[in-house]
Order: C-alpha cells, then sequence, then structure tokens
C-alpha cells in the first residue's frame, strides 16, 4: 500500500469529499526507517488526513481552500518526536524503566513486561516474588510458562504481554473481535443545532476550539497536541494521584495548558462536568468504561453539552474479552504478532519492536482527524458526535498493508539527521528542542502556540 492509498483510504471510510483530496502531496516511500512494516506509509497517510481534516474545518469557516503537504521523513520524525526530545541540549532523557523489556521463559517463549509507572513494577515483582533487578526478575520468570505468567499478570491488573505470532492473534477471541471492527468509528449520538468548530475569529482552522484532553503517555497526548498545532485551546486534565512520564509530559505538553483535577471526589467531578459544558471535544484515553463509571459517558456529555465532540481512545478496542485489559503500545505489538514477525525478519531469537510506538502515534493522529472530522459535520448537519479508536485497530491496518523484504536492513535515523524538523522553545522545564509538526498547510501553518507546562501549573478554567 502507498502512502495516497492508504489516506484515500482514511478520507472515504471517513465519508469525507473526496474532491478534496486533489489538494494534497505526498513524498518519501518506504522504508524510512529500519522495519519490515510499512511505519512510513502509516505515519505519512494519518498525518496528512489529520492535516487535511484542518484545512476543511478551516475551508468551512472561511471559504479559503488551502494545499496541505507531508513528506515521509518529516511524518517519521513526529512518530519519533519523545526519542529526539532534548533538554538543555542534555542527552536523550529516559523513558523506561531498566525492568521493562523480554524475558524468555519455561517453556520456551518470551513475554514482554511494561513496567514504566511505579506501581505496575511493584505489583509485577510481587507476582514474581522477586527483587527489583532485571537478573532477578528473569531468573523469577524461567520458572513460568509463558501463557499462564502473561494471563496471570492480566488477572491482576498488571502490564505484559505473551510474545504471540499473528497466527496465534488471529485464533484469539480479541483478534477477532476487531476484525469485525472499522478502523476508526465516527458516529452521531445526539441532536444539536450546526454550531462553528471554533468561537470568534477563524485565522486558524481550531482558533477558539475548546478540548477537553484526559490522557497521559503518547496516543491521547498526541492527539492533543495535534489539534492544540491548529489552534486549539487544549487543557490537559490530570488527576493529582496519577503518574507520568516526565519527558513524555514535555514533549506531548506542547502547545497546551495543564490544570489537575481529582475525579475521586464530587468536587472534583462537578469542576469537570462545568469545564465540560463549555468544551468542543472531550477526549479520553483511559480503559473503556473507566471514566464512563464515573459519569462521563458519551450520552451523559451529549446530553449536558449537545454539539459534544467525544473522543475514545483504548488498547486492544472497546469490545472483546480484552476490553479492559491494560495495554500500551509495545504490548500490543507483543501481542498481536508485530514484535514476532520484525525478530523474524532480522533473523534474530528475541522479540523486535517496531523502530517507534507506531501504534500510539498513528493512532493519536487517527483521533484528531476524527474529533476534526466530527466537528466539520457538526457545522454542517449539527449533531453530538462520539469518535473510537485503538492501538489494536490501527495495528491491524499496519500488519493488513503487507511488508518490505529486508526493509529492517534500512538505515537508523538519528536526531542529528534531523535538524531542519526540529524547533527550539525556552519552557520551565528549560530549553525544550522537540519535532515540529510535519504536515504543511499552505495558508495556516501548524505550530506551537505555547511552551510545555509543568503539570497542574494552569487553573481548571477555560481562556477568554
Amino acid at each position: 500500500m502507498t502512502p495516497h492509498l492508504a489516506l484515500d483510504h482514511l478520507w472515504t471510510a471517513a465519508g469525507c469529499d473526496a474532491a478534496a483530496l486533489d489538494a494534497v502531496t505526498l513524498t518519501g516511500e518506504d522504508p524510512g526507517l529500519p522495519s519490515v512494516y510499512r511505519v512510513g506509509t502509516l505515519a505519512t497517510a494519518t498525518i496528512a488526513a489529520m492535516g487535511l481534516a484542518a484545512a476543511e474545518c478551516f475551508r468551512l469557516r472561511t471559504g479559503c481552500r488551502q494545499r496541505v503537504e507531508v513528506d515521509m521523513r518529516r511524518a517519521l520524525a513526529a512518530f519519533r518526536s519523545e526519542r529526539y526530545l532534548r533538554i538543555d541540549d542534555g542527552p536523550p532523557p529516559a523513558l523506561r524503566d531498566p525492568v521493562m523489556g523480554f524475558y524468555a521463559t519455561r517453556d520456551g517463549r518470551w513475554i514482554q513486561l511494561h513496567t514504566n509507572f511505579p506501581h505496575h513494577l511493584a505489583g509485577i515483582l510481587k507476582v514474581l516474588g522477586c527483587a527489583n533487578s532485571r537478573a532477578a526478575v528473569a531468573e523469577a520468570i524461567r520458572g513460568w510458562d509463558g501463557a499462564a505468567l502473561d494471563q496471570t499478570l492480566a488477572d491482576a491488573g498488571l502490564c505484559a504481554a505473551l510474545i504471540r505470532s499473528p497466527r496465534e492473534w488471529a485464533a484469539l477471541e480479541q483478534a477477532r473481535a476487531i476484525a469485525n471492527l472499522p478502523l476508526f468509528e465516527i458516529t452521531r449520538i445526539g441532536d444539536a443545532p450546526p454550531e462553528p468548530a471554533g468561537r470568534g475569529g477563524a485565522d486558524r482552522p481550531l482558533a477558539g476550539a475548546r478540548v477537553l484532553d484526559l490522557s497521559r503517555i503518547i496516543a491521547g497526548p498526541v492527539a492533543g497536541r495535534a489539534l492544540a498545532q491548529h489552534g486549539a485551546q487544549v487543557l490537559l486534565v490530570n488527576g493529582p494521584h496519577l503518574p507520568n512520564i516526565a519527558p513524555l509530559v514535555i514533549d506531548n505538553g506542547r502547545g497546551k495548558r495543564s490544570a489537575i483535577v481529582d475525579l475521586r471526589n464530587e468536587a472534583g467531578r462537578d469542576q469537570l462536568l462545568a469545564l465540560a459544558r463549555d468544551a468542543d471535544v472531550f477526549q479520553q484515553a483511559y480503559r473503556p468504561g473507566a471514566v464512563a463509571a464515573l459519569g462521563f459517558t458519551p450520552e451523559a456529555l451529549a446530553q449536558a453539552r449537545p454539539g459534544i465532540v467525544y473522543v475514545s481512545i483504548s488498547a486492544y478496542g472497546h469490545t472483546g474479552p480484552w476490553a479492559q485489559r491494560r495495554g500500551f503500545d509495545s504490548l500490543v505489538q507483543s501481542a498481536s504478532g508485530i514484535a514476532w514477525t520484525e525478530s523474524r525478519a532480522a533473523g534474530v531469537d528475541e522479540p523486535k519492536h517496531l523502530p517507534c510506538q507506531a501504534l500510539d502515534h498513528a493512532t493519536g493522529y487517527l483521533a484528531a482527524f476524527g474529533a476534526m472530522v466530527a466537528l466539520a459535520r457538526r457545522a454542517t448537519e449539527g449533531g453530538s458526535w462520539h469518535v473510537r479508536v485503538s492501538l489494536a485497530q490501527t495495528g491491524r491496518w499496519l500488519q493488513s498493508m503487507g511488508q518490505i523484504e529486508d526493509g529492517w536492513r534500512a538505515p537508523e535515523v538519528g536526531a542529528e539527521d534531523l535538524q531542519d524538523c526540529m524547533e527550539t522553545v525556552d519552557s520551565p522545564f528549560g530549553r525544550v528542542r522537540g519535532t515540529l509538526p510535519a504536515e504543511r498547510l499552505s495558508e495556516t501553518p501548524p505550530f506551537y502556540g505555547r511552551p510545555p507546562v509543568p503539570i497542574g501549573t494552569d487553573e481548571a478554567s477555560w481562556v477568554a
């Protein structure tokens, strides 16, 4: 599949006007990074779809059409934004706990542990009954069969994945559940009069649009960041008790305000509801049902704020036996056969992930794309809307694109190779050097209007 075909698929699946595709120019071809998968095609297409949706929001507000250009090299830089982040010209920030990684099991299988949050690490060490070191964890896991440990950790609400081949994954009920779903869903969930994508002047596609971003780590924060780079006022909402990964807060916080709201008490929930009543987009990336259990279902918010666009992002999809399983990009790669395929292609024994968090980033851009398509529909026909995406559905689409023989031999790309794809800004964290938005719009170039700020810097309110 080529980037143009992939973009055509996204645009037509969303029911958008095919004539708009004439305004898009895509350049570059796979492999842009060492992988047998078409990661460059995934990056180029999802970012282009998001950029074109922004251009359509601008056209609906102003009548002005514009061209959209995406080069694969810049798209892949954006897909690795956290890897290229630098603070005060220092070394690359640490993104992973030392225990995280692949381990051999007693029955000759491999399992991946995800231990970036302290409570997830503590839980895994308790199940294994061992010390906090890679050597101790490796020794403990050699006493387990892979499938048994995978299930035991999942039952405990912890983060791990047995390395499966694509065939093993396809045989699971969860794989069959998402095989029956489209790549993304944009569904009308209520009636409301037509309403522009934003408030006030329309110098940018989403100028005046208000976005509540209830997400952490990469996929959801990338979606919020993408909306911010096209002019939306994005308010990141974190709980005071929730852990984060500092470099990701910085990288994905560009363009956003940041507030703390405690949803464990009624006052906090009332505060969030008040914010939602004045929002255009409510985005959440917690496990299916978690935010809904606090009273924030799509239907409830559509009633409280007719015209809301509710965006749901999950790991394994909103249906099936794994819907409640905790997951991250690398775990979905491991469970679904991607890590198995990469290692087999490269002729190595240990599993091998994609050269970037491609499922996270692509899902984030698809979420932003869906949100903007829904805002455009709201502008023309009214209604409240629900957008749903998941890492597993994105991974399934990537796998469907076919493979590149010897693609894993493509050269690595370092930060020093991408100086033209970077910008530096002053922030409370110091001098932050990060990747620029990859898409180019002829009339409204995307940019980050604010530097990243520490969590809780801002009031939990909208700026008039």
